[in-house]
């Protein structure tokens, strides 16, 4: 995180020396401050941008499964917006987890590209998740922007991504809970 007022990130704080950006499975050395745990994202810490982001080699994908979450369901379970499913946490339930990230493995990943807001007048198309993780059904909005940006160019409908790994996060509070975000 930053120390901006929205806690985001800049180009120029995460790209490396040459200019390039850390790609998916990069492992990398980060210059950190400190520790800036906040409620339920307790993994937070504050970025040195005084320092380039260095990368120190990458994993392969036998490697990331050493980093695989063998937990049971994701945090909680009991709120879905209108477009998902089991993708909202009560705001003070979150606030009682310790943990908002998660790295899990998935059999089978099905992604749908849709327009959900066309009948309200918006044609933006938007990527959605859905799968299977310890017996229960996950529908999520996608919101890693390279990966977003490879789905949008598939026509609309549902395409099968087979197996994989997702980055799970907890984002900022969101109206009536918090969204879960996909990476």
């Amino acid at each position: 995180m930053s120390d901006r007022e929205h806690q985001e990130v800049s180009r120029e704080e995460y790209h490396y020396e040459d200019g390039s950006d850390p790609c998916l499975l990069d492992v990398m050395a980060v210059q950190l401050v400190e520790a800036r745990p906040h409620l339920f994202q307790q993994e937070n810490w504050l970025l040195d941008p005084n320092f380039y982001w260095r990368k120190t080699g990458r994993v392969d994908w036998a490697e990331l499964q050493a980093f695989v979450d063998l937990q049971g369901p994701l945090w909680l379970n009991q709120n879905s917006s209108f477009n998902g499913l089991n993708d909202r946490i009560i705001l003070a339930k979150a606030n009682q987890l310790r943990s908002s990230l998660r790295l899990i493995h998935l059999d089978q990943l099905m992604i749908e590209v849709s327009c959900p807001g066309a009948a309200f007048g918006n044609p933006k198309r938007r990527v959605q998740g859905q799968f299977m993780h310890a017996g229960v059904h996950y529908f999520f909005w996608l919101t890693d922007p390279v990966y977003e940006r490879r789905l949008l160019v598939q026509p609309n409908g549902i395409h099968k991504l087979g197996e994989c790994c997702l980055t799970i996060s907890l984002g900022e509070p969101f109206l009536r809970g918090l969204r879960l975000q996909t990476e």
